[in-house]
């Protein structure tokens, strides 16, 4: 007989047999390939660029004649803001563990940055026309950016389709994901990623098993909190998965269960069932009657060399755990111009990649490549290969796209963020530069109405990929 394992009966040194942060060797040898063949030939690709810009010159509207921008080093200042955030988590988790709490000094940090004081760049929100959204909601200390992002183009996409302004809960969707990434960590024995990130798909994944429910059916938050921590939930739940590794207890109806009642004690026990206006639904009947929303009517672009351009092919990143290959690999240029073209046709996109770059800075509310880092002209298919292939280009962060302009001879883009960094200007969001979304940006998800053009091109060529003989 089956017995549901106690989920607090295991030991600290079972925690570390769980791969909360590892790359699948695939990745690995991706990008040694990747380096290899890009070393190689950037040198010729950059000679060939130089005398095509020299017997070309760029044309009007490439952000070609940009000033060049200026590195400087400057004393940047804790934030009191952050440091009284950071202090009541700290506080707060060492409560829990019954330790004493004592908050420590910060001092001012010497940063490589840019100097902003000359940039033309967008200052507030009314240099837009922003699609409607949800105001931005903090994701606060989780890993979650995935579902926050894509939560809130769902609830664009309900305004946009049916007129209805519905906020829907991320930490429904979040439970699941938990559950689904336990799951896949007994089928694979061990060896799939458990973490909190994951990707834009997964939650149309749960949504077509699960249902979704209203954020005030579930907030994902218990008793007294009203900011959300994922560092205790994770620290017990990658201790148990450490535990079923040493026992080697791979079987789903032991482990899924008390994973399970883990996820109770820290997110709160999901509804089986809800009341929306008098009527009572499950969550899936609630996606279905309410929400109206088709996860299949969404599709999710990358451009990569890794892989065949117009093929679907896998986004090889350690959050996409299940391997999907659901992405539609097409060449820099069209997804570009597929992803700007959608929102200033009123679609609003998410987005995925890199927030590491120096020029993107909170305190400013812009993101863009600096010319001293590389010019916008140079960027092009290869210089995007080569920094994700190195790993300098990773996949951070996921946002949310709900605007587009044009300042100064380039595209801007309105970005709807739930992190951190999104906090240090206008509160929850960002103004990005086409260029960094050019060479940083990964991955978008739209409605499938917005790239129509893109993929009845996409089955034109992938049908003559298929009739090439082998």
């Amino acid at each position: 007989m089956l017995r549901l394992m106690n989920p607090l009966s295991f030991s600290s040194r079972d925690a570390a047999a769980t791969p909360i942060a590892s790359f699948s060797r695939r990745r690995i040898e991706a990008v040694s390939r990747a380096i290899a063949s890009l070393t190689a030939t950037l040198a010729v690709v950059g000679i060939v660029a130089s005398l095509r810009a020299q017997s070309n010159p760029a044309p009007a509207g490439s952000g070609a004649t940009t000033p060049s921008d200026t590195a400087v080093y400057r004393e940047m200042p804790p934030i009191e803001r952050e440091i009284q955030e950071e202090n009541a988590r700290d506080q707060a988790r060492a409560e829990r563990k019954g330790l004493p709490f004592t908050a420590e000094s910060r001092k001012p940090k010497k940063k490589l940055t840019m100097d902003f004081s000359t940039l033309v760049r967008p200052r507030s929100l009314g240099e837009f026309q922003p699609i409607w959204h949800q105001p931005p909601k903090r994701q606060w200390w989780t890993g979650n950016c995935w579902c926050f992002c894509t939560t809130s183009l769902m609830e664009s996409e309900i305004h946009r389709l049916t007129g209805k302004e519905i906020k829907l809960s991320e930490m429904f969707t979040v439970y699941w994901e938990f559950v689904e990434k336990a799951r896949e960590y007994v089928r694979t024995k061990g060896t799939s990623l458990v973490a909190e990130g994951s990707q834009s798909e997964a939650l149309l994944l749960r949504w077509k098993t699960c249902g979704i429910v209203p954020e005030s059916a579930y907030t994902g938050l218990r008793g007294t909190n009203t900011v959300f921590d994922q560092g205790p939930l994770m620290d017990e739940l990658s201790g148990y998965l450490g535990y079923v590794k040493n026992q080697q207890l791979w079987d789903e109806s032991i482990v899924l269960p008390s994973v399970r009642l883990i996820l109770n004690r820290h997110l709160g026990e999901p509804p089986a069932r809800i009341t929306v206006d008098g009527r009572t639904m499950t969550p899936q009947e609630y996606l279905r009657d309410v929400v109206r929303l088709n996860p299949d009517d969404y599709v999710e672009f990358m451009s990569f060399l890794y892989a065949p351009f117009w093929t679907k092919a896998e986004y090889e990143v350690p959050d996409n755990y299940w391997h999907s290959k659901e992405y539609y690999n097409v060449p820099l240029e069209e997804w570009y111009g597929a992803l700007t073209k959608a929102v200033q046709a009123g679609f609003s996109v998410t987005i995925a990649g890199d927030v590491s770059e120096i020029g993107h800075e909170g305190a400013e509310d812009v993101a863009l490549v600096p010319s001293f880092d590389m010019p916008p002209e140079r960027i092009d298919q290869s210089a995007r290969e080569f920094r994700f292939a190195n790993q300098t280009t990773g996949d951070d962060h996921g946002l949310h796209v709900v605007g587009c302009s044009r300042l100064a001879d380039h595209d801007w883009f309105l970005i709807k963020d739930s992190s951190r960094s999104g906090q240090r200007g206008i509160p929850g969001y960002w103004f990005y530069r086409g260029d960094y979304l050019r060479l940083k940006m990964l991955t978008f998800r739209v409605h499938k109405d917005a790239v129509r053009d893109l993929l009845t091109r996409f089955a034109s060529e992938n049908a003559k990929i298929n009739r090439r003989p082998e």
